[in-house]
């Protein structure tokens, strides 16, 4: 067994190293006139490859190069390396590490975060995202939407049969959010026929999806359910947390705190909710408007006249139609199952 090791001792006062030769003895660390407690030393972890390094007290270093000359006399010494160091030191071991945590991510990722947002909305008044939502629609407004050019009387028309809608749904005994504003506006082509939902009850529909839908009131009703539904189960604001908690973390891995700041406000606007969440929002709407006088099966209209107006938009911001929406055959099945055989609203 060796009972030394040869090394570079650099003593934190002179640039020139000088060759000593290092042994443990009683737990005592013996080179040159040096005798240093081993607990005062700063023992290497071992790589597998390139030297061993030893910082002691006082800011000097000795330096190994002979790697696996260290090694042995460490093994012959008793100094062991731990449980990390024998997983650094075996590839299999690291692999099984690496796909361990990369399981242990994606499982947070998948449920861990869903289930601390959920929670964390849970003990969130609906009291508080009101003025959130105010600020995020006037933001949106800002950016993307302008005045509708609905006449007035379109315009109190519209709201009079959502009205309608809302008050025979709680009037059936269903739990239907008490604040919602319905705001019309004129868009741009990159939302073009849309409606959707932020959070605080602020609703927006586009003078587009009216042109549209002109003829067909119950089609639109529903698609307002469906954003009713977003607001009845805080999907806004579970996928605002969700979502200000990986672009916080990326932002702060990447020290650019802007799009943070800025892209807050449009997420709700652009970005698909989950499709679970568009699930939700389906059978919600559809129980609403089977409880309101409203036939739900009319929304088949609006994906045909998608389709004929549009064709394949899989990629779009179409919040109402594509994103993270099932397939439209999906949702057109599941909205004419049971559908009632109301007159149109």
């Amino acid at each position: 067994m060796a009972a030394s090791v040869q090394a570079h001792w650099f003593d934190g006062q002179h640039g020139q190293a000088r060759p000593v030769s290092v042994s443990l003895r009683e737990g005592q660390l013996h080179f040159a006139d040096q005798c240093l407690p081993l607990h005062r030393v700063q023992w290497p972890e071992r790589m597998r490859h390139g030297q061993r390094l030893m910082v002691l007290p006082g800011g000097g270093v000795l330096s190994f190069p002979d790697a696996a000359a260290f090694d042995a006399w460490a093994d012959a010494t008793g100094q062991r390396p731990g449980l990390v160091e024998r997983w650094q030191l075996s590839w299999p071991l690291a692999v099984m590490a690496l796909v361990f945590i990369s399981a242990l991510f994606a499982a947070g990722w998948r449920w861990g975060l869903p289930w601390a947002s959920d929670e964390l909305v849970k003990r969130i008044p609906r009291s508080v995202e009101q003025p959130v939502g105010e600020e995020f629609m006037a933001f949106v407004d800002k950016q993307w939407l302008r005045p509708s050019q609905l006449s007035a009387a379109e315009q109190a028309a519209w709201r009079g049969r959502f009205e309608r809608l809302l008050a025979q749904a709680r009037a059936s005994g269903m739990d239907v959010p008490e604040h919602i504003q319905l705001h019309f506006r004129r868009t741009s082509a990159t939302l073009g026929p849309n409606a959707f939902a932020l959070v605080g009850g602020q609703m927006c529909i586009t003078d587009e999806l009216i042109a549209l839908l002109k003829d067909e009131p119950d089609a639109v009703l529903t698609i307002l359910a469906h954003e009713v539904g977003h607001l009845q189960h805080r999907h806004g604001l579970r996928t605002l947390i969700r979502a200000s908690v990986v672009t916080a973390a990326t932002s702060l891995w990447l020290g650019d705190f802007s799009s943070f700041l800025n892209g807050l406000p449009v997420l709700l606007a652009t970005n698909g909710y989950r499709r679970d969440h568009e699930r939700e929002a389906d059978a919600f709407a559809r129980d609403m408007a089977q409880r309101g006088g409203v036939d739900p099966a009319r929304i088949a209209v609006f994906f045909e006249r998608i389709r004929e107006a549009y064709g394949d938009q899989s990629g779009s911001a179409f919040a109402i139609a594509f994103s993270s929406h099932p397939a439209d055959d999906e949702r057109i099945a599941f909205f004419k199952a049971e559908a009632a055989s109301a007159p149109k609203n």
